[in-house]
C-alpha cells in the first residue's frame, strides 16, 4: 500500500462480507424479549418508562389515577414544580429574558428575582466568548458536514483550555456548565458558517461577535444573519422555543445519557459531548428535520392543502409505507410519554399562527393544522395502540425554524442550545445525590459452546 492514497470511507468487498456475518450472527428474536420480560427501550407496552432514578428538576404528567386505574390526561410539564404554561405565560419580553429565567430555575430550583436574573445574565454574558484563535484553528480549519459533530468536537476541545477540567466539585462543575451554556450558540452558529462556506460553497463567510446586552435567542439571530436584524416576534418565538426545549425529564435519551456518563465520575466536557451524540439521533433531536422533510413531500403530492380527503388519502399512503420514506411513520405525531396532548406543542401552536401571518405562510399553517387533526385518527385506526397519540413539539418546531430562516442544519443544534440547560441541571443533581455508577443488566441468550481449535474451524 506504500505510495497509494487510501480512501478510509470506502466500503470494500471485505467489509461487506464481514457486515453480512455480523448481521447474520447478531439477530435476537423479538419473542425472546417477551419470554424474559424485558422492557425494550426501558419502556413497557404502554410507553411508561422503567423507574431508574429520582429527580426534583422536572415532571412529565400524562396520566391521572381514577378509581385506582391510570387514565390518559392532557399532558403537563413541570419545571421545578412550576407548570411550563405558567412560566411561558408569566414572562414579559420587555422586562425579562425567558430562556435565561428557565435556565436559572432549572439550575438553582427557584424563580429568580429581577436582581437575581440580571446578575445571572451578566455572568452568562461574561462567559459568551471563545479562546483566542479557537474559531480559526478548530471550527474554520476542520468544518463538519454535521453541525452537531462540530459542536461535540468544540466541547471536547474546551477541556484543553480549562485549568481544572477534571475537578468535579460543585462550584467547578457549575462554572463549566455556565460557560458551556453561554458558548453553545457560538459553537452552533460558527460551526454552521464554516459548513456553509467550506462544504456547501457559499459565496460569503462572516463571523459576528455576540452582543453581551442581548438574550440567547436574540444573539442567535444576531450572529446568524449578515445584517444582524430580526423582528420582535421572531426573537420572541425563538426564545419560547428555547424555553420549551430546555428540559423534559430525566428519562429522555440525551438527559439519561448525561446522568449515566456523569455517574462514572468523568469530566463535564465528556458528559456533555456524550449528550450531544445522543441528541443528534433522528429518533431524538433530529425528529423535527424528518417532520419538515415529510411536509415538503406532502406539499409536492397534495394539490389542495385545504382538502381534508386528499390529505387523508396521502397520509394513509405514508402509513402504509407507500409514500415519503416508506417507514410507515407520520413524523411529529405521537410521543413516548404523552398521549392526549404535548403541552409544549399546545403552547407553540399559539405563536406559530402569528409567525405564519407575518411570513405570509398561512397556507402552510393550515396544512399543518389539517395534518394535526387527521393523523392521530388514522394512526389509531391503523395501529395497535396502547395509548392515544397527538402532535408533539417536533411537529411545529421545524416549521417555526424554517419561518425564522434558520437553515435545517441548525434545527438540532438549536435544540442542543436549549437542552444544555437541562443537561447541566441533571449533571449537577447526579453528582450531588448519586453515589453509584449507573449499571443496568442485560441477559445473555446465546447458548454456551465448546471452544473449537483453529485446525477444526470452517471458513465463514
Amino acid at each position: 500500500m506504500t505510495g497509494t492514497k487510501r480512501n478510509y470511507s470506502e466500503i470494500t468487498p471485505e467489509i461487506e462480507k464481514l457486515a453480512r456475518l455480523c448481521e447474520s450472527d447478531t439477530h435476537i428474536e423479538p419473542e425472546m424479549y417477551i419470554k424474559y420480560n424485558v422492557y425494550r427501550g426501558l419502556r413497557d407496552l404502554n410507553g411508561k418508562g422503567v423507574l431508574t432514578g429520582l429527580t426534583e428538576i422536572s415532571e412529565i404528567h400524562a396520566k391521572d389515577i381514577k378509581d385506582g386505574v391510570e387514565v390518559p390526561s392532557q399532558g403537563k410539564l413541570y419545571c421545578r414544580g412550576y407548570d411550563i404554561e405558567d412560566i411561558v405565560r408569566g414572562y414579559n419580553t420587555k422586562k425579562r429574558f425567558g430562556f435565561e429565567e428557565v435556565t436559572y430555575l432549572l439550575l438553582f430550583g427557584e424563580l429568580p428575582s429581577q436582581e437575581d436574573l440580571d446578575e445571572f445574565c451578566s455572568v452568562l454574558a461574561g462567559y459568551r466568548s471563545l479562546p483566542t484563535s479557537f474559531v480559526r484553528d478548530l471550527i474554520m480549519k476542520a468544518p463538519s458536514e454535521n453541525v452537531m459533530n462540530s459542536m461535540a468536537r468544540s466541547v471536547l476541545t474546551m477541556y484543553s483550555y480549562d485549568n481544572n477540567p477534571e475537578d468535579t466539585s460543585i462550584p467547578n462543575v457549575l462554572r463549566q456548565c455556565l460557560q458551556l451554556i453561554a458558548v453553545f450558540p457560538l459553537f452552533a452558529v460558527y460551526g454552521y458558517q464554516a459548513f456553509n462556506y467550506y462544504i456547501e460553497g457559499s459565496c460569503s463567510f462572516f463571523i459576528h461577535e455576540p452582543d453581551p446586552s442581548l438574550s440567547t435567542a436574540k444573539n442567535i439571530l444576531h450572529m446568524l444573519r449578515i445584517d444582524n436584524k430580526y423582528t420582535k416576534l421572531e426573537a420572541t418565538i425563538l426564545d419560547i422555543a428555547l424555553m420549551l426545549h430546555a428540559e423534559h425529564g430525566g428519562g429522555n435519551n440525551s438527559t439519561f445519557t448525561t446522568r449515566v456518563v456523569s455517574s462514572s465520575g468523568t469530566d463535564t466536557y465528556s458528559a456533555i459531548a456524550a449528550a450531544l451524540g445522543s441528541l443528534k439521533g433522528p429518533k431524538h433531536g433530529g425528529a423535527n428535520i424528518k417532520v419538515c422533510q415529510m411536509f415538503e413531500d406532502i406539499k409536492k403530492n397534495v394539490r389542495d392543502w385545504s382538502d381534508t380527503e386528499e390529505i387523508e388519502a396521502y397520509l394513509l399512503k405514508i402509513l402504509h409505507k407507500e409514500a415519503f420514506d416508506r417507514s410507515g411513520l407520520i413524523y411529529g405525531i405521537g410521543h413516548a410519554v404523552y398521549s392526549l396532548s404535548d403541552p409544549r406543542a399546545q403552547i407553540f401552536r399559539r405563536y406559530v399562527k402569528q409567525l405564519s401571518v407575518e411570513k405570509n405562510r398561512n397556507d402552510e399553517y393550515v396544512l399543518y393544522e389539517q395534518v394535526e387533526k387527521i393523523a392521530p385518527r388514522l394512526i389509531a385506526s391503523e395501529r395497535k395502540m396502547y395509548k392515544g397519540v397527538s402532535a408533539n413539539v417536533d411537529f411545529y418546531s421545524g416549521f417555526v425554524y424554517s419561518m425564522l430562516g434558520l437553515p435545517m442544519e441548525l434545527f438540532t443544534p438549536i435544540f442542543a442550545i436549549a437542552r444544555i440547560a437541562g443537561w447541566s441541571a441533571h449533571r449537577l443533581e447526579e453528582i450531588i445525590n448519586g453515589s453509584k455508577i449507573i449499571r443496568p443488566a442485560y441477559m445473555n441468550v446465546r447458548p454456551r459452546r465448546k471452544y473449537i481449535p483453529m485446525s477444526e474451524r470452517q471458513r465463514h
